[in-house]
């Protein structure tokens, strides 16, 4: 994609397959991807793929493959809307929208206001709430926007860069949370005991996956150790992959819940 190109995009906004019980009703099957800091891609399990706030930071190396149905993204902050890293994104494909670009924000980059929408496109339906990039109203960072996606049953919600614990109002328009994706790295954005709060507010029922933080590629900002030790030992484990299907783990009921689950940054069996 032409830099001219996805700038003009902004500015105009301004796993395998789990294994089945036999003789009982197939569960659909949801893959969560992630690919460092608050990239992730969800797919349904019709096959629509979802992508939030896509970066091509380097030290994450350069992403093969990524094709999207809908991508999503929180602000206008370059690590966040990096769409020459979708393959299937161009001036056709989105000008006949079969792939949907989606701003949280709205307007100039330098001044946004906030998006907000409620709307069904195939099989996923998509709401946004306004939140801010700080704990100072958006005067230091700007605005952001959380994304709820309900998809097969699932509410997954993707906090961006939120910078500050919820109001009773915002707490209240996000609703009940299946899963839930928190920035925890501080620096722009609530650090590890912040992002408790903001759990205990939103009390995510199945799963956690901590975003936007610091990891062995990329130290920028701090790591998620201060966010695991507000957990108990059994609630927070990590895999050495990248993805994980949600509907492998919705029946296990002896899993301690929430589950918080860092992923690794890149897939099972890539070398550092």
């Amino acid at each position: 994609m032409s830099r001219p190109f996805a700038v003009a995009v902004l500015l105009a906004f301004a796993v395998a397959a789990p294994v089945q019980p036999q003789g009982k009703e197939k569960i659909p099957t949801v893959d969560i991807t992630w690919h460092g800091q608050s990239f992730f891609e969800i797919k349904s399990s019709k096959g629509t793929n979802i992508v939030i706030d896509p970066h091509a930071i380097e030290q994450y190396g350069r992403l093969m493959g990524c094709k999207a149905d809908i991508v999503l993204m929180s602000h206008f902050h370059n690590d966040h809307t990096q769409l020459g890293v979708i393959e299937n994104l161009n001036e056709k494909t989105f000008k006949d929208k079969s792939v949907q670009v989606i701003a949280g924000l709205k307007g100039s980059p330098k001044t946004p206001e906030w998006n907000l929408i409620d709307m069904q496109i195939k099989d996923v339906r998509i709401r946004s709430v306004g939140t801010y990039h700080d704990d100072m109203e958006g005067l230091k960072y700007g605005r952001n926007a959380v994304f709820i996606l309900e998809v097969d049953g699932w509410k997954i919600v993707h906090l961006g860069d939120l910078g500050h614990t919820l109001s009773q109002d915002q707490v209240k328009k996000i609703g009940p949370v299946d899963v839930l994706m928190i920035p925890v790295g501080g620096v722009y954005t609530i650090n590890g005991s912040q992002a408790k709060k903001v759990v205990d507010q939103l009390k995510p029922k199945e799963f956690i996956f901590p975003m936007h933080c610091g990891t062995k590629v990329y130290d920028d900002l701090l790591p998620p150790t201060e966010f695991y030790e507000e957990f108990p030992k059994d609630n927070v484990t990590a895999s050495n992959d990248n993805k994980m299907v949600l509907a492998e783990q919705r029946k296990n009921e002896q899993r301690p819940r929430p589950t918080v689950v860092q992923l690794h940054y890149w897939p099972k069996g890539k070398k550092e």
